[in-house]
């Protein structure tokens, strides 16, 4: 049977959270916790119990855990990310980088392996809230070279070529097209996309797949000791 928590009594505007998870303890843990920062808490126990409810909670952060009974989080995450944007932390006992960054590219905003400190958990869920009311709220187009982005409909074209972008990939070159030629470092990056310091190899991962799906010439370039720029040429390379 899902598990399904009861709301407790909050301010009207307390930001919402959907905990989703097959282990009691934990849900019970991470409900004291957030309850405590005050926010509104509900939670389920499996993968179907918990898209009906992010449905009819529209959460601020949702907690998804990878390894539900019935469907994976992977999947739970897929599904969600064809009607809804909402920030999502993925709850797993799998730390390594091929699961971090395969949830990544489904669209999960951040990844914390099991067991974890409740304040870290905390922060990164603040972190969540903070980077969404940072995001840019400008729907002009993006041009740089031949290289063009919609931050609207989310389409992105190489001189009239539609390219392929998983949400990740997409807000790496909407980062750059929206500061040409200015340089970010890999710590940058992170703390702009994932709201803390990550492992700075997944920065690298996701500029090869850029790079590899822009094509040549490369608009991506790696300026020796300092990072990354969106730029037509480049020294230090």
């Amino acid at each position: 049977m899902p598990l399904l928590s009861k709301h407790l009594e909050q301010p009207e505007d307390a930001p919402r959270v959907v905990v989703i998870d097959d282990e009691p303890g934990i849900i019970d843990f991470v409900e004291l916790g957030l309850r405590h920062e005050g926010w509104t808490v509900t939670s389920a126990g499996d993968g179907a119990a918990g898209l009906k409810l992010i449905r009819s909670a529209r959460p601020d952060v949702v907690l998804l855990d990878v390894g539900l009974p019935d469907v994976d989080g992977f999947e739970i995450l897929r599904r969600l990310r064809g009607e809804s944007d909402v920030p999502v932390i993925m709850l797993t006992a799998r730390g390594n980088l091929d699961d971090r960054v395969r949830g990544l590219d489904l669209g999960a905003d951040d990844y914390v392996a099991k067991p974890f400190r409740l304040e870290e958990l905390l922060a990164r869920v603040r972190a969540q809230v903070r980077r969404r009311r940072a995001l840019p709220t400008s729907d002009r187009t993006l041009r740089f070279a031949d290289l063009v982005l919609d931050p609207v409909t989310r389409d992105v074209f190489r001189s009239g070529v539609p390219v392929s972008l998983t949400a990740r990939e997409h807000e790496l070159l909407e980062l750059l097209l929206r500061h040409p030629r200015q340089v970010f470092s890999k710590e940058t990056i992170l703390d702009r996309l994932w709201g803390y310091a990550f492992d700075d190899n997944l920065v690298e991962v996701y500029v090869g797949h850029l790079r590899r799906k822009l094509g040549e010439p490369q608009l991506i370039h790696t300026l020796r000791g300092m990072g990354y720029s969106l730029r037509e040429s480049a020294e230090g390379e």
